[in-house]
């Protein structure tokens, strides 16, 4: 069985990491993107980035680029919540630049290198109904809020979903409640709400990952397939939307450069 080559953004801890060894022990060439390399094996390839950096960004695209000839499986797992509004040096909110714009410019710029037997899994929210884009302030600078700014994130990501034109099969995953992410809180007392939570409602690592193991085992048929707890979502009607948000991102990210 010829080795998938695995790219996975946010994958130090969490479902990103479980999934990075999950393929890694399958014998696949898996590189990790994330701020700290933790405990990861030597058997995984990492990249340090900050991915809320559009730079950091271009630039580790660029690293696997180089080294590349294809990507067979991009993992998109990356995302913390800010309670307080934070730019970066883009002069973008964290939140959107992290859990959203990242996963844009990854999946463009590697597109290249990807094919219609690949696969990008997107975990996010899909299948939540709540939030939306605030298109009079994408960037929440008038009115912040942890949650608003992480629904917004999320239905940005349906949208990519929605939008998306490459080869590869995409992929929108909901896992649900997870025992993932639970020291990514900034606030001690919130960390220990979820935490206790967690021993009675949340689900395994390995039980939310397993559909995302296999998805980069054998990619869908379907150009987007959407996932919430296994069941799908229906994101016709979207499209319009999705065209704007794809206009506003370009936009950020030629005003970057």
């Amino acid at each position: 069985m010829t080795s998938k080559i695995v790219i996975v953004a946010g994958g130090t801890t969490g479902m990103g990491r479980a999934t990075a060894l999950a393929r890694a022990a399958r014998g696949d060439d898996v590189t990790v993107i994330g701020r700290s390399r933790r405990d990861l094996p030597s058997s995984v390839r990492f990249l340090r980035a900050d991915l809320s950096s559009i730079a950091e960004v271009e630039r580790v695209s660029s690293d696997i680029a180089s080294r590349h000839d294809r990507v067979d499986a991009l993992g998109l797992f990356a995302n913390r919540v800010q309670p307080k509004r934070t730019e970066t040096a883009d002069g973008l909110k964290y939140t959107f630049a992290l859990y959203y714009l990242s996963r844009y410019l990854l999946a463009a710029r590697l597109a290249p290198l990807m094919s219609a037997a690949s696969v990008i899994v997107n975990v996010s929210g899909v299948g939540t109904t709540k939030g939306g884009i605030h298109w009079d302030d994408p960037q929440l600078r008038a009115r912040y809020g942890a949650i608003r700014a992480q629904l917004q994130a999320g239905r940005a990501n349906d949208l990519l979903g929605v939008a998306h034109a490459g080869d590869a099969r995409y992929v929108l995953y909901h896992p649900g409640f997870t025992r993932s992410g639970l020291d990514g809180h900034p606030n001690p007392l919130v960390r220990g709400v979820l935490k206790t939570l967690a021993l009675f409602a949340a689900r395994p690592v390995a039980r939310s990952v397993a559909p995302v193991v296999e998805w980069i085992e054998h990619p869908p048929a379907d150009r987007l397939t959407t996932s919430d707890r296994g069941e799908p979502v229906d994101l016709s009607g979207k499209e319009a939307d999705a065209r704007r948000l794809t206009t506003y991102t370009q936009g950020l990210v030629t005003a970057a450069r």
